[in-house]
């Protein structure tokens, strides 16, 4: 149901319009504050270093596995219904986080958050054209791009100061225990104001190929994650080879699919397009270098050099500030100099992974908070220069009608990407750090030269994005508004 120009206004719209936005934003703060909390969290624990990398990464793997099937399954039983499901289990998940016994149970926690927040993440969007006529519908977008913008900032000093705080003697717990009455608010509103969609039921959804794409990507991951705390043996080895194959056999099924006219987890159509592959392959590069580096940052700040989890926090909001003014430049720009932008974004966040081992401290005392300033606040702008341009000009690459499917699958790539880059870098990080310490050396200087090993993943990504991007032609119209690649 699309609402016209011609249509009245709907009575409250934008109640319901809070409520989407309120939903989203538990999400999306969601993952910032854990990024803060992480080495509270190993302390709480005993946690190893690969049980950290799965709290981050399990609800990335979950959420990026789910993003395609669960926005099909909103189009089978209805926008709002799925919306108000996928809340319900995105706020029971972050109970179970909050209540959580072991870092096991934290771990299988974020996995229902992962499929909470898979389920509510594609009807938001998705709902706005029934809520809103064309005429109010820019508004509406603005206000998720605004949402995002806030989130991002938001999210590091809430966690800093809820632990900090030590609410009850809950030390951790409040960061997922505050998204309990923020659920509950998004529910109620939903249920009051949004209205109800019906659901095509004569739609499919491609449970053989999910299967298939979660079992190859398992494969990768798990080792990159476990190898190094097992000692690499050679099993480990023997799954990341089996990986390729099981790839060959989910591509296989995708075509089968395709040729008997059944719905696929990954059009045929997008993969046969090595424009939009190569596209995708950029926006991998992207994310990939994002999610380890907070990883990698908070634990230097917390274990390396003694900060608070407020203190932080606070360090990394230039990151978060720069990310808004370049959203606010690049709506400005519109659709011109989309590839010059995203390499110039790709070369500032280079840029930023650079300068850091210089202002990392390397005895203990020397650490200023002020000298991450410029490198963060050059990697934020780089960051939100990238993100609008790079998916217009990657959606560019795709016929009209298949736009749809290619934007979410863009999203899902885009969250495995930085699932890899998060094992990638949690490698480099966790192992030099385990060396360090065993010969001896002082925690300080180990910490910085692990964080330096670390971005060197990550310098190489945003570079080889710089240049490759020029290997796409412009798009011919951009098929994606900056507010929803965001």
């Amino acid at each position: 149901m699309h609402r016209t120009n011609e249509d009245e206004p709907l009575a409250g719209r934008w109640i319901a319009m809070a409520a989407l936005l309120v939903a989203g934003f538990m999400n999306l703060i969601d993952v910032t504050i854990v990024n803060v909390a992480i080495p509270s969290l190993q302390r709480a624990f005993n946690a190893t270093d690969s049980q950290i990398e799965w709290v981050v990464a399990i609800y990335i793997l979950t959420f990026a596995l789910l993003l395609l099937p669960m926005g099909r399954l909103g189009d089978v039983v209805g926008r709002r219904r799925m919306f108000i499901a996928g809340v319900i289990v995105f706020t029971i998940g972050s109970a179970l986080c909050g209540m959580a016994p072991s870092i096991w149970g934290l771990v299988g926690a974020r996995v229902v958050q992962g499929i909470g927040g898979a389920m509510m993440t594609p009807q938001t969007l998705a709902i706005v054209p029934a809520l809103f006529a064309p005429k109010e519908r820019g508004l509406a977008f603005a206000l998720f791009g605004l949402s995002a913008g806030l989130a991002s900032v938001t999210g590091p000093v809430l966690g800093g100061f809820l632990i900090g705080a030590d609410l009850w003697g809950l030390d951790w717990r409040p960061i997922f225990l505050v998204n309990i009455p923020v659920g509950v608010i998004a529910v109620l509103g939903a249920l009051r104001y949004v209205p109800a969609l019906p659901g095509n039921k004569g739609l499919e959804i491609d449970g053989v190929g999910i299967a298939l794409a979660a079992i190859t990507t398992l494969l990768v991951m798990f080792p990159l994650i476990e190898g190094r705390q097992i000692g690499w043996p050679l099993w480990i080895f023997v799954m990341m080879a089996a990986a390729l194959p099981m790839l060959w056999v989910f591509l296989r099924w995708q075509r089968h699919r395709a040729e008997v006219g059944r719905a696929q987890l990954l059009p045929v159509a997008l993969f046969r397009n090595r424009n939009f592959m190569v596209g995708t392959g950029i926006v991998m590069l992207l994310f990939a270098g994002i999610p380890g580096f907070f990883l990698v940052l908070a634990i230097l700040l917390q274990i390396g050099n003694g900060f608070t989890p407020l203190q932080s926090g606070l360090t990394t909001i230039p990151f978060s500030i720069g990310v808004l003014c370049a959203s606010v430049a690049a709506g400005r720009m519109g659709n011109r100099f989309l590839r010059p932008r995203i390499s110039i974004g790709g070369l500032l966040l280079a840029t930023c992974m650079i300068l850091l081992p210089f202002v990392t401290p390397q005895a203990a005392g020397e650490i200023s908070r002020s000298a991450f300033v410029i490198p963060l606040f050059l990697g934020g702008f780089g960051l939100g220069t990238a993100i609008s341009p790079l998916f217009n000009t990657v959606l560019g690459q795709v016929k009209d009608s298949d736009t749809g499917s290619a934007s979410g699958a863009l999203q899902s790539f885009q969250q495995l990407g930085g699932a890899l880059g998060l094992a990638v870098m949690g490698q480099l990080f966790f192992s030099h750090i385990a060396a360090g310490l065993q010969g001896g050396e002082d925690k300080v200087p180990v910490y910085s030269e692990a964080l330096q090993i670390a971005l060197w993943f990550s310098t190489a990504s945003f570079i080889l994005l710089a240049l490759l991007v020029w290997r796409l032609p412009a798009p011919q119209a951009p098929k994606l508004d900056k507010r929803r690649a965001a």
